[in-house]
């Protein structure tokens, strides 16, 4: 199992690398652009704030854009929301599927290693990246307060990026239950599924008969406006992520356990 878990870290560190300085390199440099581009976002700002329901689905409402933790919580906040939850997707919606793809479980399963202990160490592999993909994103948006001299308001960040991640766990372990389904890898699938959750929460918070609803969808505990704004977080919201998680992990493990393999 240990075997298995550090080939896969192997495999896929180039595809964490790209994706944890793509993202938050983004963010950095969107922090970074604050100073030079302050009177602008601060005008621009006031200029969305007063447009309803468009302005509560991006926070313009409840942040002003004219301090730097707004700024954060609105424009990078979004950035690293959808990057993080595609990155989600993309690595556990074809870690279990591609050695179907791939013809190589036959070649594993025949490893005196379990089908379930092969599972737990591809999932264990989705665990560490998103893991470093957090602490990595999270170390570059620091720097960029650091760079700027401003003091990082440390409880609300470290809400939002603890929030970040469970929604990350989230998404991977509905895509690690497809990939437990599949003879391909269905990238397309794993992106799908991480922009419907997106624009679920996205449209929810613009259409008025949604919004008791929006604890079903995994960006409804992380949206970086209600975070820094010292807003709560209904507990429906982890509730139903906890769920999502055990039942994926557990889907995943059974299925793949029982189903025929293709040679």
């Amino acid at each position: 199992m240990k075997t298995i878990l550090l080939k896969e870290i192997k495999l896929n560190f180039k595809n964490l690398l790209i994706w944890s300085l793509v993202v938050g390199g983004v963010g950095l440099a969107c922090i970074l652009m604050y100073q030079s581009m302050q009177g602008e976002i601060a005008k621009v700002g006031d200029a969305f704030s007063d447009m309803g329901s468009f302005s509560d689905a991006f926070g313009m409402s409840t942040l002003s854009m004219a301090t730097l933790a707004g700024y954060f919580a609105v424009e990078v906040g979004t950035v690293h929301g959808l990057g993080g939850g595609m990155f989600a997707a993309i690595a556990a919606i074809g870690i279990l599927s591609k050695e179907e793809e791939l013809h190589s479980g036959e070649f594993l399963l025949s490893l005196p290693v379990s089908r379930k202990k092969v599972v737990a160490a591809k999932g264990i592999c989705v665990l560490c990246m998103l893991v470093a993909f957090t602490l990595i994103c999270g170390c570059l948006y620091a720097l960029g307060f650091a760079s700027m001299g401003e003091s990082l308001p440390a409880g609300d960040f470290m809400r939002f990026m603890l929030g970040q991640f469970l929604m990350n766990i989230e998404i991977a372990a509905v895509c690690f239950a497809v990939s437990s389904l599949s003879g391909k890898n269905r990238m397309g699938m794993g992106l799908g599924i991480a922009l419907l959750f997106y624009f679920y929460d996205l449209i929810g918070r613009v259409v008025p008969d949604l919004k008791d609803y929006l604890f079903i969808g995994p960006y409804s505990y992380v949206n970086g406006a209600e975070i820094f704004s010292g807003k709560s977080t209904p507990a429906a919201a982890f509730v139903v992520a906890a769920a999502a998680i055990v039942c994926g992990a557990v889907f995943a493990f059974w299925y793949y356990d029982k189903r025929d393999l293709a040679s």
